[in-house]
């Protein structure tokens, strides 16, 4: 008897979702295919099935589905879309031929509750934020088990007791906590996939503003403008590692990515939260400050607030942050997902 596999549904907005369901599915003993909207550079690097479905995205997509009369339970159900239709279709396909013994999903309100409808058990994926409108509360009912893939200490504090007792805490997945060494009193700078990159005019009026470090900067900048000596941009990098070992502070968002790899290197955190829906790395970044593990801002300093800043952040104590690193966390969730899927798995009744 062959073994059934898991399903694993891939949000397509940013590389976070991407990049935690392969440490997942590496991890897991069962068969998994990745279901999502994929590029063909995602899915040649994978080494698991995909399942690529048609980009239910609307013409300049802002996350809403412009209906009046949307039922409660969902968050994005836009009317006469064909590509959505598609998508459903080839889900439900797959679960008639495979049987899968469960469904992880990573995120949607309304991948979870159409897995509910063709009744098979889901894990659903819960980020950081304040989620406790109808549609994420009834996704969180309709799961067996919730993942929080951030520890327990950056929890919101209005998430309902069931929420929290129906989850694991995860942690940061995929990284392990490390000494910082090396560091040459440079500040890296960190934009994610997901946002909108970074203003070349204010990198420069940082740099600027603190003209005795050098500034590495990864990810997308947008803008002209005359880059200063002590400004370097890097672009999209295959690896931050050498420049986040080197750095002595770490700017970034608050993005699972970024915040898991400062928390793995023990490095002093600006945290600049992007704007996400519910909150999502605001809160953390709240959270963060409030344990002394980072300093916070909402918006983007003005130049002359940079040298007190730069000074408060290197007075960081770098253990707080590296505190709430879990040692393998990834083998700790497979292992949680192949006992609940050996449960599943059983005969009903």
């Amino acid at each position: 008897m062959s073994t059934r596999p898991v399903g694993y549904y891939v949000h397509h907005q940013g590389a976070g979702h991407w990049q935690r369901a392969n440490l997942l599915a590496d991890a897991l003993k069962r068969p998994v295919t990745l279901i999502g909207t994929f590029d063909g550079t995602d899915t040649g690097a994978s080494r698991h099935a995909c399942l690529d479905l048609p980009d239910d995205r609307l013409s300049g997509f802002d996350g809403l589905d412009g209906e009046a009369g949307r039922p409660d339970a969902f968050h994005y159900v836009p009317l006469r879309v064909p590509a959505i239709r598609d998508r459903m279709a080839r889900i439900a396909a797959f679960v008639a031929e495979h049987d899968p013994v469960l469904m992880i999903v990573d995120v949607s309100v309304e991948i979870a509750l159409f897995a509910r409808l063709l009744s098979v058990p889901t894990l659903v994926v819960r980020l950081a934020g304040t989620r406790t409108d109808t549609p994420h509360l009834e996704a969180f009912r309709s799961a067996e088990r919730l993942i929080a893939p951030f520890p327990e200490m950056l929890e919101s504090d209005g998430t309902p007791d069931w929420v929290r007792a129906k989850t694991f805490y995860a942690g940061f997945l995929g990284l392990e906590p490390q000494s910082p060494s090396g560091e040459d009193g440079s500040i890296l700078v960190i934009y994610g996939r997901g946002g909108g990159g970074g203003a070349l005019t204010s990198l420069i009026a940082a740099a600027h503003a603190v003209p005795d470090r050098d500034w590495h900067v990864l990810g997308p900048v947008r803008g002209e403008g005359e880059v200063p000596i002590n400004l370097h941009l890097h672009g999209w990098v295959g690896d931050i590692a050498p420049y986040l070992a080197r750095a002595s502070l770490v700017v970034g968002g608050g993005g699972d990515g970024v915040v898991a790899a400062v928390a793995a290197g023990a490095k002093r955190f600006l945290c600049l939260p992007e704007a996400r829906p519910f909150e999502e790395q605001t809160a953390k970044a709240r959270r963060l400050e409030a344990l002394g593990a980072a300093i916070m801002r909402e918006t983007w300093p003005k130049p002359e607030a940079w040298p007190i800043l730069v000074q408060e952040g290197l007075a960081l104590n770098p253990a707080r942050i590296t505190s709430l690193v879990e040692p393998e966390s990834v083998r700790r969730l497979a292992n949680e997902i192949e006992a609940l899927a050996g449960l599943l798995a059983a005969p009903r009744g």
